[in-house]
């Protein structure tokens, strides 16, 4: 291929999982729209549904994790144009769906298509633009991917905002006389349009990555896909983070079932399950999930401090749009200039790392992104109710700096100690690593805010005269629904949201100075003796490479 071809489709890829990026967040800020139009029009309590709502984002996270690993295999034996052809046609078909679901339950489902096709992008798009470059170009290809999967990540929240408070579909198609119709209720309200975004985006990349693509495609190798060992793996992940998510749990959908005792079996089978595939993938030729993978140092690393910095990327995108929004009463302005500084600064560092790679060892380039989210987290951990948007915006850009940072040499060492038969495996297996991390922090993010609403709602209506104790003496002999009343509430609200934020910054904090210890792990990079070996090794691999 050349080099203008090269170009344009490694664009065409980075467009591909910067949209997949993108639904990973997108949804989060959207969800209290999406809980007024889907839960609260059908008679129900919006915030007695946050669990089951979780799911609109836990469910995408677990079919995508899924989804990965098979990507990645199915790229090392089919090649991956085919597939990432296919997987943005679904990914768009999934996006229109989820636009027009008319309740939770269509949602959810046409969240799982989506997370079919975007759980394939990802890992081979980084595997297509690692056979697209040798050498340090293949170091700049991997961090160009990178910074864009990283930057819609983190440009969800954002989008998802400014989408929110500019786009009013109702109004103009009450102007036009189109209100209340089959139109109204497949466009309107505003959060449908978080989906509708990605349809013109991606049927304009289908075409460019079918002109671009033409000719051209991967090693190809014979084996097989593991359908057992993916299923023990979904059961695993599905157990576990259903177990996280009743965690703190008062009941389980209307039943009399104990939340805690269900939680223990769902973390006992997720461990069993986890245990069985493990055996399976040791004693097969070709597992789902290759965990002899993990023989090596670097990979096993590269795998971890994923890992732990992904639990913290989550928790720092949620966590600072909940603070912004919930106790700094930030309206759009103010969450676009906090969630666009984490955005730039994750995709800066991400494709600063590309570069830094070829002068410095991947081992420090890591740590010094680890540095910087740990002093990123640590700022966030000293927010309060009286922290202004700038001070905020500048942790949040101190930590997505870091983050960025640390995503070239993690991605480069797994790709490198698995070797070129194995691409797509290798950074499939990687971006699952993050994947999980996320889910997990996501899931307990969800089990601690139920809680903590359940908990504080007991607290000013659990008698007529609860709400008493958390406000002002002054304002006692007042009813709870007087404005003044209600505003001080809001503020003793705002102070507990504040403290349970700084918690959870600050185990972010701890989770991502533990990947330090494997960060060490990752080496020093490649010296061109070691290019030389990884080429002749890949050269010997090539005849049982290709069909």
């Amino acid at each position: 291929m050349d080099r203008r071809s090269a170009v344009v489709l490694l664009v065409v890829l980075g467009v591909g999982v910067f949209l997949t990026g993108l639904e990973l967040m997108i949804t989060a800020v959207a969800l209290p729209s999406i809980l007024a139009d889907l839960v609260d029009a059908a008679g129900t309590t919006a915030w007695l549904e946050l669990r089951k709502a979780s799911w609109i984002i836990n469910g995408f996270l677990l079919v995508y994790i899924l989804a990965m690993p098979l990507a990645g295999r199915l790229a090392d034996l089919w090649g991956v144009r085919r597939l990432f052809l296919g997987a943005l046609a679904v990914f768009i078909l999934g996006s229109v769906l989820a636009g027009a679901a008319q309740d939770l339950d269509q949602l959810i489902a046409a969240r799982l298509v989506q997370a079919v096709g975007g759980g394939v992008l990802v890992p081979v798009g980084t595997a297509a633009a690692a056979h697209l470059y040798d050498g340090h170009g293949r170091a700049r290809a991997l961090g160009v991917i990178g910074a864009l999967t990283f930057l819609g990540m983190a440009a969800g929240p954002f989008l998802g905002a400014a989408i929110l408070g500019s786009v009013h579909p109702g109004d103009a198609l009450a102007g036009a006389g189109a209100g209340g119709g089959t139109a109204e209720a497949l466009l309107a309200p505003a959060w449908r349009w978080i989906f509708y975004v990605n349809v013109p985006i991606g049927i304009a990349a289908l075409a460019l990555a079918w002109a671009a693509s033409a000719g051209w495609e991967t090693p190809r190798r014979r084996g097989r896909v593991d359908v057992a060992g993916a299923g023990l793996l979904g059961v695993a992940l599905a157990a576990g983070l259903l177990a996280l998510t009743l965690i703190g749990a008062a009941q389980i959908a209307g039943t009399d079932l104990p939340p805690a005792t269900v939680s223990l079996a769902l973390g006992g089978l997720a461990v069993l399950a986890t245990f069985a595939a493990v055996v399976r993938a040791l004693r097969t030729q070709d597992p789902f999930l290759d965990v002899r993978l993990f023989r090596s140092r670097a990979f096993s690393a590269a795998g971890l401090v994923s890992l732990l910095t992904g639990y913290a990327f989550a928790t720092a995108i949620i966590g600072g749009a909940v603070f912004v929004g919930r106790v700094l009463y930030g309206g759009s302005d103010e969450q676009r200039a906090a969630l666009g500084a984490l955005a730039g600064a994750t995709a800066v560092g991400a494709l600063a790392s590309g570069f830094l790679v070829r002068h410095a060892s991947y081992r420090l380039v890591t740590i010094l992104g680890i540095a910087l989210s740990v002093a990123g987290l640590a700022a966030m951990a000293q927010w309060s109710a009286a922290t202004d948007i700038v001070t905020a915006s500048a942790s949040l850009g101190a930590y997505g700096l870091g983050f960025g940072l640390s995503v070239t040499p993690r991605s480069a060492a797994a790709v490198e100690a698995a070797g070129r038969a194995a691409f797509g495996v290798a950074s499939s297996v990687v971006t699952v690593a993050r994947m999980i991390g996320m889910a997990i922090g996501l899931a307990i993010l969800t089990a601690y805010g139920s809680t903590t609403i359940d908990r504080l709602s007991a607290e000013v209506y659990a008698t007529p005269d609860a709400y008493l104790a958390h406000i002002p003496e002054a304002l006692r002999d007042r009813p709870l629904r007087d404005p003044l009343v209600v505003e001080a509430l809001e503020s003793w609200a705002s102070r507990e949201a504040a403290s349970i934020m700084v918690g959870l910054f600050l185990v972010a904090g701890i989770v991502t100075l533990a990947a330090l210890i494997p960060a060490l792990a990752l080496g020093g990079g490649r010296s061109r003796t070691d290019e030389a070996r990884m080429l002749r090794r890949d050269a010997s691999e090539g005849p049982d490479a290709s069909s």
